[in-house]
């Protein structure tokens, strides 16, 4: 599949993975659209895009309501013709111990907390792509989705949710590459490892400096450029199908 003249749907478009899946895939010659729930953010991408000339549209919408998904792809395709690309990034962390021993008693993970994870993760990620899905079958010209894993998707310390909605992500990916390639459509997934994001800046340097020189065997973090290329190569290659890309720097050898 070509980049230029696509269309191309980012979700969670306000974050560092999908403000750099949009700016990359524009200065390809894509046509983005970049939803995200924080309106803010998006005025901001906007703005940018303009004085640099790119095509990025921007959609504020909850991806865990299921209207919202759907008037959210029936808008665009309305206004600007067939959807070629679904990217799926929207995501969030709520971490914490599944029991938490705490001020002499124990403190459970509040299901809150797992239902939120869950409601974006996966909900979200279900409702996007079987959106896309419905649209690309309809207009007959194909397409891909494709699913932002993560190597917590292996298990991850107090990462209850986010470890099973993003191993869940990757089962989906293989599926959907199951039921959909008869249409032309393709599925995959892309988890990457510990990438260099605000997020991970946070990390205290002492533990972020034992990742690196001891669970990473290429003693650096990856950066989020590196991820969007593996974006594009996703997109590229007619022949990736039902497969996840593992983007860590070696962290699961």
């Amino acid at each position: 599949m070509r980049i230029k003249g696509s269309n191309i749907l980012v979700t969670g478009g306000a974050g560092s993975f999908g403000r750099a899946f949009s700016f990359d895939l524009a200065s390809c010659g894509a046509r983005i659209f970049s939803c995200d729930i924080d309106a803010e953010a998006l005025a901001g991408i906007r703005d940018e895009a303009q004085s640099q000339g790119l095509g990025i549209e921007t959609f504020q919408a909850d991806i865990s309501k299921e209207n919202q998904v759907e008037g959210l792809f029936n808008k665009i395709v309305e206004q600007f013709g067939p959807l070629d690309v679904l990217i799926n990034n929207a995501g969030v962390a709520e971490d914490g111990l599944l029991i938490k021993k705490e001020n002499g008693g124990y403190r459970k993970f509040s299901f809150s907390q797992w239902k939120k994870g869950v409601d974006i993760n996966l909900n979200g990620v279900f409702l996007c792509a079987r959106e896309a899905a419905f649209h690309m079958i309809r207009q007959g010209s194909g397409g891909l989705i494709i699913n932002i894993s993560s190597v917590s998707r292996h298990g991850s310390f107090i990462q209850s949710n986010y470890s099973a909605t993003k191993a869940a992500v990757v089962a989906l990916s293989v599926v959907w590459a199951k039921e959909l390639s008869g249409y032309g459509i393709r599925s995959v997934a892309i988890a990457p490892g510990y990438i260099d994001t605000p997020l991970t800046r946070k990390i205290p340097e002492k533990v972020r400096q034992k990742i690196v020189f001891e669970q990473i065997p290429q003693k650096r973090m990856g950066n989020v450029s590196e991820v969007a290329h593996a974006i594009r190569f996703a997109i590229e290659n007619d022949y990736l199908n039902g497969r996840v890309i593992d983007l860590d720097g070696g962290l699961r050898i």
